[in-house]
């Protein structure tokens, strides 16, 4: 196999896996929408109708990246991978890896199982080989190198990009703009993501509400200029991903960057650096017209409590635009290929007339 049908094999793997997920982001991100709506920013924090929604809303987005990892894993090795798969998707949320390692744990469980599927057993024990031996040996070796390997460089990549956004806080301006802003659409919940947050986070206790308003901007422009990419360019995605434009749309106005997630995840190499692109661009011009927003969470919904409102939906629109006008550049037209694979789920499943 040449290097080009392998890495076709990797995408067709990661669109299998998206198609699977989009189930799980969809309600996962209205509930909580809903939940923020009826029950404010601290919903989670009273007990209710509203932070049950919530709390619903959360499960299902517990359940997306294993989803992602899990249906990777069932592309690569079929129905012997979904639970092996499932679990690497588990660790993966766990350690906070995100989706992105969801991926990588998806596609090394895959491939570990079709490993273990060549191992040549008795035909008395044979039988034992998809209920015992493949889900047994493959959460044992997954778990291996999903802890050992890639759970210590996670931790030490978050402290570390924490430690480097302090010491550019001290400076401020328009680079610690482009670094954060990067930072939040780059792994949408993972390591990378977490550290920026968690850095507007402590300077808001310390009083410092600007990182806390380009972080809004950050982690709102990925699903809207999506959003806005999938308006304006239909042939560079598949009917499954236009049919989520409403979902963007949500995840952009309520702050719930997941729903970028399936776009990221479907085509990494040029959702990404465009999702990055926008929120960057949006995050710096945030620090240049020196905006505030006294809230650590809930989108549009507390709008009031920034400082210049009006300024910062006009720096928001445009972190939108560069998102979307960065996707249309790179995102190339969808072949009849891609768009059967997307749209896996719904053939499959298609009661016979």
């Amino acid at each position: 196999m040449s290097l080009k049908e392998f890495l076709g094999d990797i995408r067709k793997h990661l669109m299998t896996g998206v198609s699977y997920m989009i189930p799980f982001v969809v309600p996962g991100g209205i509930l909580i929408a809903v939940g923020f709506l009826l029950g404010g920013i601290y919903v989670y924090e009273t007990p209710g109708f509203a932070a049950n929604l919530f709390s619903w809303g959360k499960i299902a987005f517990g359940l997306m990246v294993p989803a992602l990892a899990g249906f990777i894993a069932y592309s690569i090795a079929d129905r012997p991978g979904i639970a092996v798969g499932f679990i690497a998707g588990m660790i993966a949320n766990n350690q906070g890896s995100g989706f992105l390692g969801g991926m990588i744990g998806g596609l090394f469980a895959g491939y570990v199982v079709q490993l273990i599927k060549m191992i040549k057993l008795p035909n008395a024990v044979r039988s034992l080989m998809p209920v015992l031996v493949i889900p047994l040996l493959g959460t044992f070796v997954v778990g291996l190198g999903m802890t050992y390997v890639l759970g210590g460089p996670v931790a030490w990549l978050n402290q570390a990009m924490l430690n480097w956004l302090n010491n550019l806080g001290k400076a401020g301006g328009i680079l610690l703009g482009i670094v954060q802003g990067a930072m939040l659409a780059f792994d949408m919940g993972g390591p990378v993501n977490k550290a920026a947050y968690a850095f507007a986070l402590a300077a808001s206790e310390g009083g410092n509400w600007g990182p806390m308003a380009a972080n809004f901007i950050a982690s709102m422009s990925p699903p809207a200029g999506i959003a806005l990419a999938l308006a304006l360019y239909k042939k560079k995605w598949t009917k499954v991903e236009r049919d989520g434009i409403g979902g963007c749309v949500i995840g952009g106005l309520c702050m719930i960057t997941e729903f970028a997630i399936p776009y990221a995840a479907a085509d990494p190499l040029r959702v990404l650096p465009a999702t990055m692109g926008g929120a960057a661009v949006g995050a710096a011009l945030s620090y240049v017209f020196g905006l505030t927003l006294s809230a650590p969470h809930g989108g549009l919904f507390v709008i009031a409590l920034a400082n210049k409102p009006l300024l910062w939906l006009l720096v928001f629109a445009i972190a939108i635009v560069v998102t979307a006008l960065l996707l249309g550049v790179l995102k190339k037209d969808v072949t009849e290929v891609e768009e059967d694979i997307i749209s896996l789920d719904e053939s499959s499943e298609t009661p016979a007339a």
